[in-house]
């Protein structure tokens, strides 16, 4: 029974001696986009895809209607990102633009304890213009940080 209490005593005093990090439940990290101009919120059903490393497409983005600004996450280590906006306005009809986000990647180290995370710096951003008429940078460091926008989108009317 000594032997019992002991190692419970032993194990107790283990797991208050060790420290405890304040890993980030996401570590990832996100860019933010506000609409600006006339188009202030969407009213046309926006899809944002990428293609993965494999070819194959992924959805970063489904299906957004109604609103002002939307997140979405960087590649980790890709110098562009390029990425597929799809509008769907009421009739059903598609119509996507290519935007391409140039940027430098560089590693975000907080402890042994956590993993890796990459940071970005957005060097610049193009666009096709069928349905956007423009993406402005605001702010050029992507961190954990999205309370303020990374990016401007300046959608045409009607959309």
């Amino acid at each position: 029974m000594r032997k019992v209490i002991f190692g419970l005593l032993a194990m107790l005093l283990m797991a208050t001696a060790c420290s405890s990090i304040d890993c980030p439940i996401n570590n990832r990290a996100y860019t933010k986009y506000r609409l600006q101009g006339n188009v202030k919120t969407l009213t046309d059903t926006l899809t944002v895809l990428t293609k993965r490393q494999d070819g194959q497409d992924t959805i970063l983005l489904n299906k957004s209607v109604g609103k002002d600004s939307f997140e979405l996450p960087m590649s980790y280590i890709r110098t562009v990102d390029e990425l597929y906006f799809a509008l769907t306005n009421k009739l059903n009809q598609t119509t996507r633009d290519t935007v391409r986000i140039t940027k430098t990647n560089y590693p975000h180290f907080e402890s042994l304890d956590c993993p890796l995370a990459y940071f970005h710096t957005i060097t610049g951003v193009s666009t096709t213009l069928h349905n956007i008429d423009s993406i402005v940078v605001n702010s050029s460091n992507v961190t954990y940080d999205i309370s303020q926008p990374h990016f401007y989108i300046y959608f045409k009317s009607g959309h």
